[in-house]
């Protein structure tokens, strides 16, 4: 809707999704409520911060923090740099969705065989199953720390909630009211500022990177770029745009995300810097979600630890949906089969399937004993890796003209570019060190 229309405004409906009520081709009225000067602040932020909050899970949060309290604030200057890359993938892989109205795997698949496809599939069910357990381990230890009982006796009920969601709800509407769980997450900004860090040693740590000679620092770094840049929301930005395309819906334009960039980045660093001010821990191992928690007792004291398992609880149950669903995206597309959550489960009775397995599995795994701490900074670890061959496809096909409308600016290349080019910088840093050590 353009921002100066009132009134009413007329929508046909291409199809209707899942458990809606609008029936295809049927017209829908609405009236317009136009932005008056009396909106709080809070009323006109709120959508752009619940935008941001969705880009955010578990593995983000533990990430950062494992990197802030063992690295200090020498890992500060990657989130920085990380801005230009989200701005430029998140862009090019929304708008690979708008204008092909298809997914990144069946592009592959139609225009560079399907072995390109499987390949990409194969790769994107890797980074995404891991993250899966990882985030359900999360959210299962987080509900274990609010009730005061062991992780195992939530797992179960999460994973059938998120499969349940999935299956027979609209998820959107969900997921967008459970954003709203994730935003005690956003104390870290006032935690990093009462934390009072060496502002001096954060401003020159952000600006000129320290590198020490540790092997397992370039190893931190793949993991941020792999916590940011979240190889499974490439995929879903095609798929799901390609579906509110289908659907007669626009999808989130620039705006939103711009303010998914900034508010994600801006947790992410004030998770770091108030990590590093509290936090002293150098092995991965040893550090728990409790103790992760503590970072935010500067701002809220005793109540940090409460805030911080509902902040996960919220931001786990809004990434899990999206982590399966687009895994299932990525198989089906490469296999040719009917897709969508906009279809009804005997319409695309594959696909559905293929959500029920891997929540199965999922579940399963989450049974074995596991810091999940150690689990959720691999599984990023592993995605920050991984995202090379991803951020290549995109490439390829954001710029065939055979299949944009638009290619990419000189800028957009740059930055993609760059940002796979840091990962492997910082994996072959990382090889060269364990064999030199």
């Amino acid at each position: 809707m353009n921002a100066g229309l009132k009134g009413t405004c007329d929508v046909s409906f291409q199809r209707s999704p899942k458990a809606a009520a609008p029936q295809p081709g049927k017209i829908v009225r609405w009236t317009a409520r136009p932005k008056t000067a009396d909106m709080s602040f809070f009323q006109r932020t709120l959508p752009g911060i619940v935008t941001g909050a969705s880009d955010v899970d578990p593995a983000l949060v533990l990430t950062a923090t494992v990197a802030g309290a063992a690295y200090h604030y020498s890992l500060l200057w990657s989130v920085l740099l990380s801005v230009p890359f989200l701005l430029a993938v998140f862009s090019v892989s929304a708008r690979i969705g708008v204008e092909s109205r298809q997914g990144l795997v069946d592009l592959l698949r139609s225009h560079y065989g399907r072995g390109i496809a499987f390949g990409c599939a194969t790769l994107i069910v890797i980074i995404n199953m891991a993250m899966i357990v990882a985030d359900l381990m999360a959210v299962s230890d987080a509900f274990s720390i609010i009730m005061e009982m062991p992780r195992m006796y939530f797992i179960a009920a999460v994973a059938f909630s998120i499969w349940y969601i999935l299956i027979f709800r609209d998820y959107r509407r969900i997921t967008h009211a459970l954003a709203l769980l994730s935003l005690p997450l956003f104390i870290y900004v006032a935690a990093a500022v009462l934390a009072h860090p060496n502002w001096s040693q954060v401003v020159n740590y952000s600006l000129f990177p320290r590198i020490p000679r540790d092997s397992g620092y370039p190893t931190a770094v793949i993991g941020i770029f792999g916590a940011l840049l979240t190889p499974y929301v490439l995929v879903w930005q095609t798929s799901s745009r390609r579906e509110a395309a289908l659907a007669g819906s626009p999808g989130g334009g620039t705006a939103e995300h711009r303010a998914g960039t900034i508010v994600t980045t801006v947790l992410c660093y004030s998770i770091m810097v108030a990590a590093g001010t509290v936090l002293r821990i150098a092995p991965v191992g040893d550090l728990t979600t409790r103790m992760a928690a503590e970072a935010l007792t500067p701002a809220v004291g005793q109540m940090g630890t409460a805030l911080f398992a509902l902040g996960i609880i919220g931001a786990g149950m809004v990434a899990l949906p999206v982590l399966v669903a687009s895994m299932c995206y990525s198989v089906a597309e490469a296999m040719g089969w009917r897709s969508g959550l906009n279809e009804n489960p005997w319409e695309a009775v594959r696909f559905y399937v293929l959500i029920s397995v891997a929540m199965f599995m999922a579940t399963a795994l989450n049974f074995i004993k596991i810091n999940p701490v150690v689990a959720l900074y691999w599984s990023q670890v592993l995605a920050g890796a991984l995202t090379v061959p991803i951020l290549i496809f995109i490439l390829l096909i954001s710029n065939n003209r055979l299949i944009m409308r638009t290619t990419n600016s000189w800028w957009q290349n740059f930055w993609i570019g760059a940002a796979g080019g840091a990962v492997v910088a910082s994996a072959l840093i990382a090889l060269w060190w364990r064999i030199a050590g």
